[in-house]
């Protein structure tokens, strides 16, 4: 249903609506955000990111063919955007801001997060940094890979779409990035 309306959207766009991009803007401005957020830490920086992203796909958006949901696409080049961005300011992705939630491999988060000892909060950030670290020495591929299922929640198809490899080679790419902060941790542990 979200994909025929999304694709009802473009097509009201392309028919010369530009009221209907403005729906899309809405309906995943935050979700864009949220992304490029993984790439990029400072939020000013994100705002104009997401900008030029939403400026690109509504310059792209004949291109759109729909063989693909509106936001697989955009997400696309939102990756793209950011990306781009940060090889301009000759910049490397940051580290990405993660809740000790979404940490799935450390077993003793729940003991973390519910101590508020000077010790405790000690060994929260460092372990913190070390997952920071371990997902910021990612190479790009597993990174942007591991940002887009971990983070944003696609499924591994639209993974596939937005880095235009085949479904194999994405579960690799999880699966090592996986493995490679599960290592850093287990070295601190």
């Amino acid at each position: 249903m979200t994909q025929d309306t999304d694709h009802q959207l473009v097509k009201r766009v392309l028919a010369g609506d530009k009221s209907a991009f403005n729906l899309l803007v809405l309906k995943y401005q935050h979700k864009v955000a949220s992304l490029i957020s993984r790439f990029i830490k400072d939020p000013h920086e994100v705002e104009d990111v997401s900008q030029e992203a939403f400026i690109k796909a509504y310059k792209a958006l004949k291109l759109f063919r729909g063989d693909s949901a509106f936001y697989t696409w955009l997400y696309r080049i939102a990756v793209n955007t950011a990306k781009n961005h940060l090889v301009a300011k000759g910049r490397r992705p940051p580290s990405v801001d993660i809740e000790l939630d979404d940490a799935q491999a450390v077993d003793d988060t729940e003991m973390l997060r519910d101590e508020e000892t000077p010790e405790a909060n000690l060994r929260r950030d460092a372990l913190q940094a070390v997952i920071d670290k371990a997902i910021n020495d990612l190479p790009d591929e597993l990174r942007t890979a591991f940002t887009l299922r971990e983070f944003s929640g696609l499924s591994y198809e639209d993974i596939t779409e937005i880095m235009n490899c085949p479904v194999g080679t994405v579960r690799s790419r999880i699966f090592r990035a996986r493995e490679a902060i599960d290592r850093k941790i287990k070295e601190i542990m």
